[in-house]
Order: structure tokens, then sequence, then C-alpha cells
């Protein structure tokens, strides 16, 4: 486990800069990368005591907990804004900037098209307008939210010369919209030399080649037991007029490789908030599509894995997830490149009956976000709740349903 305290932030010219993660598809606080295994995320601390006392059953379902480090904003010559966090004492090294990574090039070459502010001029003028919410815009503007399109200036980090796009610099840029507020807010709000706690967690999609994503906004019920009186109200609105109440679950973004053209089909928690009970099912439908069929052959594992998480839930007395979310991850890599002995995965699949040795599909399921999660015994804890979570179990059992339906051809 990596721990980091105050006392060994050292000299500022040395550290591990913090990248963007370019697979943040859904929430609203900035996720970094550290290192190719490693995230990290502003500390909250009960999120950080949940992951402390994590119930053993829930750890195969959450990501791993590596500790806290401590990171500062620092401006370079030439005027950008970076996070850099303090490695270890026996890691240290002079200050880097890898020109390998995809991340840093992007947020630079952005950074340069603003100016190098770090967030003085709006998102809107460099990215694309999908992510530049207004109050004031028209319901078919906010529908357009729904598909990415980047524009020239991002695009052009991803494409060559033939104007194909580089698999290794696909990205989606939800992440940087988020990594950009991050940085405005700690430029307004804070001096330079700031101290800030981050959460170190597992990269839980570093294994994939194009890892595809979809973030679920799980349960009923969105606002913790501290919030005002204002955001419990704006987030009953939000549940009473989406998905989350009629299902218990709602589509917070996703990615989706596109194998035809080799790049991410990206939607946004706007595009999800809009869905009917039919438009989730297209949803998650348009998530098992890879832009030539539908991957019929992950169903059955990702149903495999709602299961066992519900029994996982169902044991857990008092806990209440408000405002997290679910991952179901798999990688866009064809399964026939995968398959054994040349078998078809689809044969593979029907005679591996539930073998996780034998099926080719593989897909993962983690629950995160637990900002606003409460259990007995928790410092925070305003009520006692008795028994699992009734909300969040109605979202997975109407999903482990639609699935079904899905994969019976209903």
């Amino acid at each position: 486990m990596v721990v980091q305290d105050s006392s060994d932030a050292g000299d500022t010219r040395m550290g591990v800069q913090l990248e963007p993660f370019l697979h943040q598809v859904g929430g609203h606080l900035s996720v970094m990368k550290y290192d190719e295994h490693t995230v990290c995320k502003p500390l909250i601390s009960q999120e950080q005591r949940f992951y402390e006392t994590l119930p053993l059953a829930m750890k195969r379902f959450t990501p791993q907990y590596k500790g806290t480090i401590t990171v500062h904003l620092r401006k370079d010559s030439l005027g950008h804004l970076r996070l850099v966090a303090n490695p270890l004492k026996e890691n240290r090294g002079p200050f880097k900037v890898s020109t390998e990574s995809a991340a840093v090039a992007i947020w630079q070459t952005l950074q340069q098209t603003t100016g190098g502010s770090g967030g003085a001029r709006p998102l809107a003028e460099w990215q694309h307008a999908q992510l530049a919410h207004s109050l004031k815009e028209s319901p078919a503007t906010a529908l357009l939210r729904s598909e990415f399109h980047l524009n020239a200036q991002v695009s052009s980090l991803v494409e060559d010369a033939n104007r194909n796009q580089a698999e290794r610099r696909s990205f989606n840029p939800w992440g940087l919209y988020c990594h950009q507020a991050h940085l405005t807010r700690l430029c307004t709000e804070y001096p330079e030399n700031k101290r800030h706690r981050f959460l170190l967690l597992e990269n839980v999609v570093s294994q994939y080649k194009h890892p595809c994503i979809l973030d679920l906004k799980m349960g009923t019920r969105q606002h913790g037991d501290d919030v005002s009186e204002e955001k419990k109200a704006r987030h009953m609105r939000k549940c009473a007029q989406s998905t989350s109440a009629c299902l218990g679950v709602r589509i917070c973004g996703m990615q989706v490789y596109q194998v035809d053209k080799r790049h991410f089909l990206c939607k946004d928690k706007y595009y999800g908030r809009k869905l009917s009970v039919e438009g989730f099912r297209q949803g998650l439908c348009q998530f098992l599509h890879d832009g030539t069929r539908l991957r019929t052959e992950l169903l059955e594992p990702i149903r495999r894995q709602l299961q066992a998480l519900l029994l996982v839930i169902r044991s857990q007395s008092s806990y209440r997830f408000y405002s997290s979310s679910l991952l179901i991850i798999y990688d866009a890599q064809e399964p026939a490149e995968r398959a054994p002995d040349g078998l078809h995965p689809q044969k593979v699949l029907e005679t591996a009956h539930g073998s996780s040795s034998c099926c080719v599909a593989k897909v993962d399921i983690r629950m995160i976000d637990f900002a606003h999660t409460t259990y007995k015994g928790s410092q925070n804890e305003h009520t006692t709740y008795e028994g699992p979570d009734p909300g969040y179990i109605f979202g997975l059992e109407n999903l482990i349903q639609i699935l079904q339906d899905i994969q019976e051809g209903e």
C-alpha cells in the first residue's frame, strides 16, 4: 500500500505529474492517472473511511484501495498548470514529463489553445459543444450532447497525417472536462502552494486495450444524508425525471469502441438523464455494439457477475450506497483473437457453462464513488438504516432482467 502524508511534500521540483485519466466516462470529480495501474481522485473523508473498513465480500467488486497521497498545483515556465504528486522517497527523481504520454500531449496542447491559463477561458472554446453545458440552450441543443463529435482542435490530436485515428490516442473527452473544471476551482479557491489530499485507487481498466465502460448511477435515491435541502430537492428531481425512479438505475456515461471506425463512441450523463425505459434498454444494446455487431457473448458473463454482486449487496445490512456508480467493463478486442484451439468464441461459451477459465468474454463489474455511502458505525452517520439497500437492489434486479430480455431477444 502506498501511503503519503504532508511531511513527504519535499521539494516541488521533484514529483510525479498527474495526467488526466482519459477513460473517465462519468462523475464530476477529476480522476487522474498516477501510473499505469493506479488512478487518484480528490480525497473525501467519508469515501476514504469506506475503503478502509470495506467488508471483505465487497472487495472483488470495488477498486483496490492503495492509500493517499499529497498533491499540489504547479505552473511551469510556459505557464502550463499541472497537478504534481510527491512519490515515495526511495523513488524520487527529477520532475519529468513523458513525451510518450498521450494524456500529457493532449492536455498540453489544449492548454496552449486556451492561452495556458488552466481554466481562465471557457472550456467550450476548445472542446466540443456537447460538453459546454448552458442553462440557456434549447432542448434540441441539449440532445445533441448525446453523441460527441470532437472539433478540429481536439480531433487533430488523435489523427495521423492520413486522418486515420491513432488507436492508442483514442480518448473520451469527459475526463478532460472534469480536469479543466477541477483546475479552475483550485486556481480560484486556493493558493498555488496549497497541499491537497488524493485517494490512490486501482486503475481497473489498465489491462484492457480498448476498454468499453458503462457508468450506471444506481438506486432510487441519489442524495446523501448530509446534503442541504436545496441539493436534496435537486437530486430528487433528477431521479423522478429519469429511469432512476422507475428502474433504480440510469446511464451516467459510456464509451464503446467502434471497431469499424476505430474510435470510441461516447455518451454522457445528460444523455442518460433523458432516456425512457425503452431508451435505457437501447442504451445497453448500444454499449454492447461494436459498430459491426451486437456482442451477445457478453450478456451471460455480465449477468453472472451482476447476480453475484446482488447476493453481496443483499448481505450488507445498514449500508446505503447513495450516489454511487456501477461500472461494467469489457475489452473491445475481438474475442476470436483469444479463443483457444481455434474454436469459435460462441462455441467456447456454449461449452464453458459459467467456467471463468474457459469463458472467452472477459468482463468486469466494479462499484465506485462512495462519498455519500453510509453504514452503521460510519463517522458521518446521520441515520442508522436496517437491512440491505433496497434502492440498489431494485436497480440491480431490473438491470439483470433487462439484460436477460436482450439475451432472449425480447
